[in-house]
């Protein structure tokens, strides 16, 4: 049996032809039994993220282009076009592929955690089409297995290695818990969306989000519980914030010294954290310089995600270490599944021999024939036809000079030569 991983991701592929290749849980559903009735297929799973499309196999036989054909197949796609943007794992390298991809290693943020509950939702589904197997199942929860090791004894997910991720962590670092805290988030794009879900998962006492377009700021705010406000009414409202997070397209900047100042004083110079994401800046500089005001641009965190990003592939080396070792573990599980067909097959043929001569015995008995003459010609029959195999062996390893071979074979007939 061969365990194939084959995939195309962000590192060898365009947006363009990722989306060619990704499947629709529909087209999971309809995947999954074209392979489970695949006579070349014993198991399979897919998983296809915005990232990635993979699809795991065992295969009866070492045949990975079979799976690139059906791949190209399904998807209506030029096989040798699809080649070229392929990658393409078997046993060992395929088991170590997994559990990188699960434990972040192979992600576009690395160490993201992400990817292992996306890893789970595809086993599950490929387990409800009965696409698992033994093989797989036991591969899949080792898999799961280490990439909670891995956090565990690493600090593979511990650093911020986001813009946005950074702003929360560096908020949760002066306030601790975020729960007594009131945030104000300006803007309403992409990093602000990103810095709202960082936000709602620390659950802050409350958020408000301004924006210059309400409906914008309306559709991010649903999703994490929020206030919306206008822009125009940030000089009113700003001092109930103990958090301020922006990162507009604004050209200019939109708080200034004096409406901080104002704040403050309503505030009763309680102090405010101001985080400006946002380049140009949408915070005058000289906020930075007021008593109950600490400003932080971009550039500071953007060092805070550098030094991180530094941790974090140190923590990548001690994974590997990790995953390395389990998927020995793995692979020599796996190939002990041959041995132990092997075992049965020749367990078998020994009792099948045993059978034919206890039967002949028993006859030449009830013919009257001397029982100890039966049992001699049991024994000596016996005898030869199992050291008739291991006898061959060892001429015909003697005959080609394969010393190796020789060793092996009195390791394994316990024949022990001074």
């Amino acid at each position: 049996m061969t365990i194939i991983a084959l995939g195309i991701n962000h590192k060898t592929a365009s947006v363009e032809l990722r989306e060619k290749v990704a499947f629709s849980p529909e087209q999971i559903s309809e995947a999954l039994q074209q392979l489970s009735g695949h006579a070349d297929f014993n198991e399979a799973v897919i998983v296809s993220t915005c990232n990635r499309t993979e699809v795991y196999c065992s295969l009866a036989q070492q045949n990975s282009q079979t799976l690139l054909q059906w791949l190209a197949s399904f998807h209506g796609l030029d096989e040798h076009e699809l080649s070229k943007n392929i990658y393409c794992h078997e046993d060992s390298a395929a088991i170590n592929h997994l559990m990188r991809v699960a434990c972040g290693l192979d992600s576009l943020v690395l160490g993201e955690p992400q990817i292992l509950g996306q890893i789970k939702q595809a086993y599950n589904s490929a387990k409800t089409h009965d696409a698992v197997g033994v093989t797989f199942d036991r591969l899949f929860q080792k898999t799961f297995s280490v990439a909670k090791e891995v956090r565990t004894e690493t600090n593979i997910g511990a650093s911020a290695v986001s813009v946005a991720f950074a702003a929360v962590n560096l908020a949760k670092h002066i306030y601790g818990k975020l729960d007594k805290t009131k945030v104000l988030l300006i803007g309403a794009g992409e990093t602000i969306e990103l810095v709202a879900k960082h936000l709602y998962q620390n659950e802050p006492q409350k958020i408000t989000v301004a924006n210059r377009t309400i409906e914008r700021a309306r559709s991010l705010a649903d999703e994490v519980s929020a206030d919306v406000i206008a822009l125009a009414q940030l000089p009113e409202r700003l001092h109930q914030a103990d958090i301020v997070i922006s990162s507009t397209a604004s050209t200019l900047p939109i708080i200034g010294k004096g409406v901080v100042e104002q704040a403050l004083k309503q505030r009763r110079y309680k102090p405010m954290l101001f985080i400006d994401i946002a380049v140009p800046r949408d915070i005058e500089s000289q906020v930075g310089e007021l008593d109950d005001a600490y400003l932080y641009s971009v550039d500071d965190l953007q060092a805070i995600v550098s030094e991180n990003m530094a941790a974090r592939e140190q923590a990548a080396e001690q994974a590997q270490i990790i995953i390395s070792e389990r998927t020995k573990e793995f692979f020599m599980w796996l190939r002990s599944l041959d041995s132990v067909d092997l075992i049965r097959h020749y367990r078998n043929d020994v009792q099948t021999t045993k059978a034919e001569l206890v039967d002949r015995a028993l006859s030449q008995l009830n013919t009257g024939k001397s029982a100890e003459k039966v049992i001699l010609e049991l024994a000596n029959k016996l005898t030869n036809r199992l050291m008739h195999a291991p006898t061959r062996a060892i001429q015909d390893a003697a005959k080609k000079g394969e010393v190796a071979q020789l060793n092996q074979l009195k390791k394994m007939l316990g024949i022990d030569q001074e």
